[in-house]
């Protein structure tokens, strides 16, 4: 991006004004400290641990089209902190403020970083010819910070949300949504961004959806890699039923949400309750390094992914991938799933 240096002063003292965060998502408590650099980027001086939504517009007349790139946790250094724009075309410009955002109800953020997705050949209870085949181990960088519901979807949200709540097994709000296919996860996620955008609760291009694959194992394992379980090896599963609704505990059925330990992200049932329909088709790991993984861009099998209520050990690691069935419109009483919320296109 060629940097905007012609205009005069009052311009510049504009843009200043404009860089501020004064949106009603806001914080008055710990504004975002902001100026005009050489690069395509931001200076921000905030609290550590701070999130902020960095957002941008092409023509600072137009005060209500700012976009959403990314989701920024402030670290404990540098400080200020630079902020890169990777996204930045070779030409035109781009105008960035920093808004402090305040996590939706029931949301944790995920930080970027890089993580080994699937399993090693010899781990216990690894399942080599399954078409969710857990190899060939892949270094994978998820880029960009995101947020990820702390639980599964529950019934209530589910009613609340869609009119309508198809589970097998009821009686209880909070327990998971089940019985739903891929279709009815996507029109969930579609009604939710649409109330939220309307609300102003969430800047105007950023969706809830479904995570991806690598994301979804990313956040599992919640910072390890080699590890079968987010909290260690457990070859016995002696520490299984601290986490996870499967088939040893769960006594046949679904159980309300986060009732067990989180795992080390604050996230719950990633190891049981309900298996979790994920965005990406049936694909084979690459191999070597690869950033923001989406799976293949067509398939005829769709992947769900964490342990179930009536799910084995083996069936439960972080590793461990499923196929439910070669049609978006099949629904199982062992499948629900669980959000993202992170920015839709630039």
């Amino acid at each position: 991006m060629k940097p905007q240096f012609a205009k005069s002063i009052p311009f510049l003292f504009a843009l200043g004004l404009a860089t501020w965060p004064l949106t009603p998502r806001a914080s008055a408590q710990t504004p975002a400290g902001l100026d005009l650099r050489l690069y395509a980027g931001l200076s921000i001086t905030g609290a550590v641990a701070t999130i902020y939504s960095i957002e941008y517009v092409t023509d600072l007349a137009q005060t209500n089209t700012w976009r959403c790139l990314e989701f920024l946790k402030l670290p404990n250094s540098p400080s200020p902190y630079l902020w890169n724009d990777r996204s930045a075309p070779a030409s035109g410009r781009r105008f960035y403020r920093a808004v402090q955002f305040n996590a939706p109800t029931n949301m944790v953020f995920i930080p970027p970083g890089t993580f080994r997705m699937g399993s090693p050949t010899n781990e216990v209870g690894r399942n080599p010819g399954a078409e969710g085949d857990e190899g060939p181990q892949t270094m994978v960088t998820i880029s960009r910070g995101f947020f990820m519901g702390k639980f599964e979807v529950m019934q209530g949200e589910a009613q609340a949300i869609m009119g309508s709540n198809p589970s097998h097994f009821t009686g209880d709000p909070t327990l998971p949504v089940d019985q739903v296919n891929w279709i009815y996860a996507h029109g969930y996620c579609n009604q939710l961004t649409q109330q939220e955008r309307a609300a102003g609760r969430i800047p105007t291009n950023c969706v809830y959806r479904l995570p991806t694959e690598a994301e979804w194992e990313y956040a599992c394992r919640a910072g390890t890699s080699d590890r079968r379980f987010s909290y260690g090896d457990d070859p016995g599963y002696f520490n299984l039923t601290n986490y996870a609704w499967y088939s040893v505990n769960s006594e046949g059925t679904t159980h309300s949400v986060g009732l067990k330990d989180a795992n080390q992200w604050g996230l719950y049932d990633m190891h049981g309750n309900v298996k979790e329909w994920v965005e990406d088709y049936l694909g084979l790991y690459s191999g070597g390094s690869v950033t923001d993984p989406t799976g293949p861009s067509t398939a005829w099998k769709y992947m769900v992914r964490g342990g179930s209520w009536n799910a084995d050990g083996p069936f439960c690691r972080s590793a461990c991938r499923g196929v439910l069935s070669t049609s978006p419109i099949l629904t199982d009483n062992y499948v629900g799933f669980r959000l993202v919320l992170a920015p839709g296109q630039p």
